[in-house]
Protein backbone atom coordinates (compact mmCIF):
# COMPACT_ATOMS: atom_id res chain seq x y z
CA UNK A 1 0.00 0.00 0.00
CA UNK A 2 1.15 3.55 -0.86
CA UNK A 3 1.55 5.75 2.67
CA UNK A 4 -0.78 8.10 3.69
CA UNK A 5 1.24 10.90 3.15
CA UNK A 6 -0.07 14.90 4.01
CA UNK A 7 1.66 17.22 1.84
CA UNK A 8 1.46 21.03 0.93
CA UNK A 9 0.68 22.37 -2.65
CA UNK A 10 2.42 25.44 -3.56
CA UNK A 11 -1.31 26.72 -3.59
CA UNK A 12 -0.95 26.61 0.20
CA UNK A 13 -3.96 23.64 0.09
CA UNK A 14 -2.78 20.63 2.27
CA UNK A 15 -4.09 17.27 1.11
CA UNK A 16 -3.34 13.84 1.96
CA UNK A 17 -2.28 10.72 -0.86
CA UNK A 18 -5.93 9.03 0.78
CA UNK A 19 -7.69 12.14 -0.92
CA UNK A 20 -6.62 10.70 -4.39
CA UNK A 21 -8.07 6.92 -3.42
CA UNK A 22 -10.20 6.06 -6.49
CA UNK A 23 -7.95 7.70 -9.20
CA UNK A 24 -4.92 6.54 -10.50
CA UNK A 25 -2.08 8.89 -9.27
CA UNK A 26 1.81 8.61 -10.48
CA UNK A 27 3.63 10.43 -7.70
CA UNK A 28 6.45 11.81 -8.78
CA UNK A 29 10.08 12.57 -7.00
CA UNK A 30 12.23 15.26 -8.29
CA UNK A 31 14.43 18.17 -7.90
CA UNK A 32 15.36 21.77 -10.10
CA UNK A 33 18.77 20.51 -9.67
CA UNK A 34 18.67 17.27 -11.42
CA UNK A 35 18.78 16.99 -15.55
CA UNK A 36 17.07 14.04 -16.03
CA UNK A 37 14.00 15.71 -14.03
CA UNK A 38 13.75 18.96 -15.80
CA UNK A 39 14.49 16.60 -19.15
CA UNK A 40 11.08 14.06 -18.45
CA UNK A 41 8.87 17.16 -17.02
CA UNK A 42 7.48 17.53 -20.50
CA UNK A 43 6.49 13.79 -20.91
CA UNK A 44 4.63 14.14 -17.48
CA UNK A 45 3.13 16.98 -18.49
CA UNK A 46 1.86 15.56 -21.39
CA UNK A 47 0.71 12.68 -19.51
CA UNK A 48 -1.02 14.06 -17.39
CA UNK A 49 -2.76 16.53 -19.81
CA UNK A 50 -3.82 12.82 -21.79
CA UNK A 51 -5.26 10.70 -18.68
CA UNK A 52 -6.31 13.58 -15.93
CA UNK A 53 -9.79 13.81 -17.46
CA UNK A 54 -10.00 9.93 -16.89
CA UNK A 55 -8.93 9.64 -13.27
CA UNK A 56 -5.51 10.13 -13.53
CA UNK A 57 -3.46 12.76 -11.30
CA UNK A 58 0.43 13.85 -11.05
CA UNK A 59 1.83 14.85 -7.96
CA UNK A 60 5.32 15.90 -8.42
CA UNK A 61 7.37 15.85 -4.94
CA UNK A 62 10.41 18.05 -4.87
CA UNK A 63 13.01 16.91 -2.64
CA UNK A 64 13.81 18.49 0.43
CA UNK A 65 17.62 19.96 -0.66
CA UNK A 66 15.41 22.18 -2.74
CA UNK A 67 14.95 25.75 -2.89
CA UNK A 68 11.39 26.49 -2.48
CA UNK A 69 11.66 29.70 -5.02
CA UNK A 70 13.34 27.73 -7.68
CA UNK A 71 10.71 25.43 -7.41
CA UNK A 72 8.07 28.14 -7.51
CA UNK A 73 9.88 29.66 -10.25
CA UNK A 74 9.56 26.29 -12.30
CA UNK A 75 6.33 24.96 -11.70
CA UNK A 76 5.22 28.95 -12.91
CA UNK A 77 7.74 29.14 -15.60
CA UNK A 78 6.64 25.41 -17.47
CA UNK A 79 3.05 25.98 -16.44
CA UNK A 80 2.71 22.59 -14.31
CA UNK A 81 -0.86 21.23 -14.91
CA UNK A 82 -0.67 19.36 -12.24
CA UNK A 83 -0.13 19.50 -7.67
CA UNK A 84 3.83 20.76 -6.48
CA UNK A 85 4.84 19.64 -3.38
CA UNK A 86 7.99 21.28 -1.56
CA UNK A 87 8.63 18.20 0.54
CA UNK A 88 11.01 20.45 3.16
CA UNK A 89 10.75 17.91 6.04
CA UNK A 90 11.44 15.04 3.35
CA UNK A 91 8.34 13.16 5.39
CA UNK A 92 6.87 12.65 1.66
CA UNK A 93 10.21 11.01 0.27
CA UNK A 94 10.51 8.92 3.79
CA UNK A 95 7.05 7.64 3.43
CA UNK A 96 7.92 5.81 0.09
CA UNK A 97 11.11 4.74 1.41
CA UNK A 98 13.10 7.15 1.78
CA UNK A 99 13.34 7.75 -1.57
CA UNK A 100 16.73 9.77 -2.41
CA UNK A 101 17.52 9.21 -6.10
CA UNK A 102 15.80 11.35 -8.58
CA UNK A 103 13.45 11.22 -10.93
CA UNK A 104 12.07 8.23 -9.14
CA UNK A 105 8.43 7.88 -9.47
CA UNK A 106 5.65 5.55 -7.97
CA UNK A 107 2.64 4.18 -10.02
CA UNK A 108 -0.48 3.72 -7.42
CA UNK A 109 -3.72 1.76 -8.15
CA UNK A 110 -7.21 3.31 -7.55
CA UNK A 111 -6.83 1.14 -4.38
CA UNK A 112 -4.45 3.08 -2.86
CA UNK A 113 -1.50 -0.13 -4.14
CA UNK A 114 1.91 0.19 -5.38
CA UNK A 115 1.63 -1.07 -8.57
CA UNK A 116 4.85 0.02 -10.10
CA UNK A 117 8.20 2.30 -8.86
CA UNK A 118 10.50 3.80 -11.90
CA UNK A 119 14.18 5.08 -10.64
CA UNK A 120 15.31 7.35 -13.67
CA UNK A 121 13.03 8.42 -16.39
CA UNK A 122 10.35 5.88 -17.49
CA UNK A 123 9.80 4.33 -20.73
CA UNK A 124 6.61 6.83 -21.01
CA UNK A 125 4.92 4.67 -23.95
CA UNK A 126 4.88 1.41 -21.45
CA UNK A 127 3.32 3.95 -18.69
CA UNK A 128 1.03 4.88 -20.97
CA UNK A 129 0.03 1.64 -21.37
CA UNK A 130 0.00 0.63 -17.84
CA UNK A 131 -2.02 3.95 -16.86
CA UNK A 132 -4.60 2.71 -19.49
CA UNK A 133 -4.79 -0.89 -17.91
CA UNK A 134 -5.64 0.89 -14.83
CA UNK A 135 -7.84 3.44 -15.66
CA UNK A 136 -9.81 0.24 -17.11
CA UNK A 137 -10.26 -1.63 -13.48
CA UNK A 138 -12.87 -1.08 -11.14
Amino acid sequence: MAPDVTYTLLDGRTSSLAALRGQVVLVNFWATSCASCVHEMPQLTATHEKFSSRGYQTLAVAMRYDPPAYVIRFAEAHHLPFGVVIDNTGAVAHGFGAVELTPTSVLINKHGEIVKRFVGEPDFAALHGLIEALIAQT
